[in-house]
C-alpha cells in the first residue's frame, strides 16, 4: 500500500539531525499548501531530515495549481522533497475534492496517519508532524476517533496523554504553554468528568514535559478554576470547594518542587499571559505553564494570541508528536492563501523537541 517516490527524493548527509515525518492531513484541505509553503524554507532541511506522507500526485497538483496564483509565497518543489507516496483505492482518490471534506479524503488522512505511527513506532522517525484532518471526514470514512491525539495515544498503547498548546511570541520571545485537562468532549460533561484523579495525572504529564522536553525542573504552574470567579466560596458553584482547592493544596505538599497557583478565576487568569506575549512588563511574574480545565477555557485565549503560530503538542506518547493549531479550512483550499506559520512552528517545534529529548 505504500511506497516512496524514489524519484522525489533527496539524499541529505546522515547527521544526528531529528528524523521527522509530516502527515500531508486531509489532501481536501489545506494540509498540502502549508506543507509547500513552510518545507519552501531552506532552514527546515538543514534542521531536520524530513520525510512527507501522503499523495504525490496530489502534491504535485498542488504546486502547479497555486504557482499560477499570483504574489503567491514560495513553495517547495515536490521534485526536491522525500515524499512517501501511500497508494489509495482509485476508487477512493477519484472521490477526492478540493475544498470538499468527504468518506474518500478521510480514508486518505487516515491511511496516511496509520503509516506514520507504524513508522514512528517502529524507530524510523523521531516525530510526527500531522496536517489538519476533518474529525467529520474520519467519522464518514468509518473511523470514530474524537481527533488525531486519541489515535495516537492508542497506537502507541498510551492511557494517560494530553493535548499541550504551545506558542512563542513574536513581540518578546516569550513561550505559551497551555495544557488542557479535558478536551473534545461536551460542555455538559467537563464537570462530572473532571475529579482529582484526572487532574493529578494531567499535573503529571506536565512536569515531565516541562523537565524532558523543556528543560524546566522548578515550573511555575497557572491552575484555573472551574466555575466564575472560581466558585466565589461556594456562591457560583461547587466544586473547587468541595475537591479542587483541597486537591491543590495536596499537591504542593507533594511537590515542593513546584509553584502551584490557583485556583485562578477563568476570567483573569489569562491577564499576565496577554501582557507577557504583548510586551507587558510582567512578563517576569508569568508561569511556565497553564492548566485549564476545559476545551475552551484554554483555547479562546490561545487562539486570540496566538492562532497562526500555536502548536498543538501531544505530551505523554513515546515521541514527538506536533501539529498546527488550525483546521482544514476547506474554504479556502487550492487559493493560495492559506498562511503557513503555523505549520512551520509545528516543524520548529518538532525539532527542539526532539533535539532536546536527544541531550537527556
Amino acid at each position: 500500500m505504500y511506497q516512496i517516490n524514489q524519484s522525489s527524493l533527496v539524499k541529505f548527509p546522515q547527521e544526528n539531525r531529528p528524523r521527522l515525518v509530516l502527515t500531508l492531513g486531509d489532501p481536501a484541505g489545506i494540509g498540502p499548501e502549508v506543507i509547500l509553503k513552510a518545507l519552501a524554507k531552506p532552514e527546515i532541511s538543514k534542521k531536520c531530515d524530513v520525510k512527507v506522507v501522503g499523495s504525490w500526485d496530489l502534491l504535485r497538483q498542488t504546486y502547479d495549481k497555486l504557482n499560477l496564483t499570483e504574489n503567491l509565497a514560495p513553495l517547495a518543489n515536490p521534485a526536491q522533497l522525500s515524499v512517501i507516496d501511500v497508494q489509495l483505492d482509485r476508487e477512493i482518490e477519484s472521490q477526492i475534492l478540493l475544498g470538499t471534506g468527504n468518506a474518500a479524503s478521510g480514508a486518505a488522512s487516515f491511511a496516511y496517519m496509520e503509516y506514520a505511527i507504524a513508522k514512528t513506532l517502529a524507530g524510523e522517525f523521531d516525530g510526527i508532524v500531522t496536517g489538519p484532518i476533518a474529525k467529520s471526514a474520519w467519522k464518514a470514512a468509518g473511523y470514530n476517533y474524537p481527533g488525531q491525539t486519541e489515535l495516537l495515544a492508542q497506537k502507541s498503547g498510551v492511557d494517560h496523554f494530553g493535548m499541550l498548546f504551545v506558542a512563542r511570541s513574536p513581540h518578546t520571545g516569550w513561550t505559551l504553554r497551555t495544557l488542557l485537562a479535558t478536551t473534545h468532549i461536551p460542555l455538559r460533561q467537563v464537570a462530572d468528568v473532571l475529579t482529582p484523579q484526572l487532574l493529578t495525572k494531567k499535573l503529571d504529564l506536565l512536569v515531565e514535559c516541562l523537565e524532558r522536553d523543556f528543560g524546566i525542573e522548578q515550573a511555575r504552574i497557572a491552575i484555573a478554576g472551574l466555575n466564575p470567579h472560581s466558585g466565589e466560596q461556594g456562591q457560583l458553584g461547587h466544586e473547587e470547594q468541595d475537591w479542587l482547592i483541597p486537591w491543590l493544596e495536596q499537591e504542593r505538599q507533594n511537590r515542593p518542587q513546584l509553584v502551584l497557583d490557583g485556583p485562578i478565576p477563568p476570567d483573569t487568569m489569562w491577564v499576565k499571559p496577554g501582557q507577557a506575549w504583548y510586551g507587558n512588563s510582567v512578563i517576569q511574574n508569568s508561569s511556565d505553564a497553564y492548566l485549564a480545565l476545559y476545551h475552551d477555557q484554554g483555547l479562546i485565549p490561545v487562539k486570540l494570541m496566538a492562532f497562526d503560530r500555536a502548536v498543538n503538542t501531544s505530551i505523554g506518547l513515546p515521541f514527538v508528536r506536533t501539529s498546527p493549531d488550525h483546521g482544514t479550512a476547506f474554504d479556502i483550499a487550492g487559493k493560495g492563501i492559506a498562511d503557513a506559520t503555523s505549520m512551520k512552528a509545528a516543524i520548529e517545534l518538532a525539532v527542539e523537541l526532539v533535539s532536546q529529548r536527544l541531550l537527556v
